[in-house]
């Protein structure tokens, strides 16, 4: 199609449309999987910069923190984007920001500078805040209302899906299997101890040469493709929305909450599992990073198969319960001893698999004018993936670098997730 074609305008409203946008719907799909391998590299990164750059494990969440600040930062500018330019604008500039992130991940190795890795991490939130902020309510609202969670589930499958691709990616080119103790590291010469930094860090820059390479492209095929704008009709016209005024929505104020420890969740888990499974199981760099690749299969599957079972469970009830059994799967990782620890945190993966998109189509449910800002301050939540796992690092630095101990904190956030599949999901507008 012409790029120079006037986009046609959809209301959300038409029932009859998922056959119509299906074109539309597969290509903000690939921008689920796009982003996902983006967060499931950073698992990959932690570890690895933690040797690269010779780092504490408070100094290596650092890598979350870049990351998921810029959703909190960005949150409001995107929104002012979307709101300003549209869904289409918005995912292209999206688009070629997480590339520029991406790119400057060549200097920041060449430069063994974990400060550079830290501004390209930041740039590519930038970039994924801007995604997210589009492309998830364009998913939920592109065709049948009544089926708004489970095409959100389905988009959101493929983001599980580079869960499972990313860990492969990473430890084929990335992870390099070579470990050294700090005595080991002492003992080398100053030569020898710099070229054995600068070899580990190096090895990011294909993969993410090869990342920025597929965005720009991407963002290409979107600037000559003639995507439906979304417009939200109210009684008066077009509908404004309020920042602010969106709050006034309760259950969207506890998605924004439930939202917060569900992303801080999600990382706590992923950023520490290679180092769980290589403590707690007992793995090699390269074998642990084989498991996380399973759990990325599981949270892939969990995705596809969640969003099978919201044709006959409620979606909050279905929160609920996956909340409830990811509570137990934590005091197993917690107290367990041996592969068994590892093999919850692969389960656990499973049941968060509908957690994010699930919470999300919660929260803008029936809120209408403001779905817009409500979507920026379900995105701004995502902070929690730059605030929990810092704390969880602390707490294990302050426990004797026992990882275990850290996965007390997921514990309490998918109790709080537990309570808003039970009773924060109500609609009930306070005026």
């Amino acid at each position: 199609m012409n790029h120079s074609t006037a986009p046609e305008v959809i209301t959300g409203n038409d029932p009859a449309a998922g056959k119509k946008y299906l074109v539309p719907f597969i290509l903000v799909v690939s921008l689920f999987f796009l982003w996902g391998m983006a967060h499931n590299l950073d698992s990959i990164l932690i570890p690895h910069l933690k040797k690269a750059c010779d780092l504490n494990n408070r100094q290596s969440t650092l890598i979350d923190t870049s990351v998921f600040l810029a959703y909190f930062l960005m949150a409001i500018p995107a929104g002012m984007l979307l709101k300003k330019w549209g869904y289409k604008a918005s995912m292209i500039i999206g688009l070629l920001v997480f590339a520029t992130g991406a790119f400057l991940f060549v200097p920041a190795a060449n430069q063994l500078s974990y400060l550079t890795f830290l501004v390209a991490l930041f740039i590519i939130g930038c970039g994924l805040t801007i995604l997210e902020t589009a492309a998830n309510p364009y998913a939920a609202v592109l065709g049948d209302p009544a089926k708004a969670t489970s095409r959100l589930n389905l988009a959101a499958s493929f983001n599980g899906l580079a869960a499972m691709v990313a860990p492969f990616i990473g430890s084929m080119f990335i992870l390099s299997g070579k470990s050294y103790t700090k005595d080991q590291l002492a003992a080398m010469s100053n030569v020898s101890r710099t070229s054995y930094f600068m070899e580990e860090a190096a090895s990011v820059k294909m993969p993410y040469i090869v990342l920025g390479t597929v965005l720009v492209l991407i963002a290409i095929v979107f600037y000559f493709v003639n995507l439906p704008e979304i417009k939200t009709i109210s009684k008066d016209g077009e509908a404004k929305g309020s920042f602010f005024g969106a709050l006034r929505h309760k259950h969207l104020r506890w998605a924004v909450i439930a939202q917060f420890f569900y992303v801080g969740a999600q990382v706590c888990v992923t950023s520490f599992f290679i180092r769980m499974a290589q403590q707690g199981g007992g793995f090699d760099e390269k074998t642990a990073a084989y498991y996380l690749a399973v759990y990325g299969l599981l949270f892939t599957v969990g995705r596809f198969a969640g969003t099978a079972m919201l044709q006959f469970i409620s979606s909050h009830k279905l929160l609920a319960l996956y909340a409830f059994i990811a509570v137990f799967l934590s005091l197993i990782a917690i107290f367990g001893k041996g592969a068994y620890v590892v093999y919850a945190l692969g389960a656990i993966g499973f049941f968060m698999s509908v957690m994010f998109p699930t919470i999300f189509a919660l929260g803008i449910e029936g809120i209408g004018d403001d779905t817009k800002p409500g979507s920026s301050w379900l995105i701004m939540s995502i902070v929690g993936g730059a605030i929990l796992p810092y704390g969880m690092g602390t707490l294990i630095d302050m426990n004797g670098d026992n990882i275990q101990i850290g996965y007390s904190i997921p514990l309490v956030c998918f109790l709080i997730i537990l309570y808003f599949g039970l009773k924060g999901y109500k609609i009930a507008t306070k005026s």
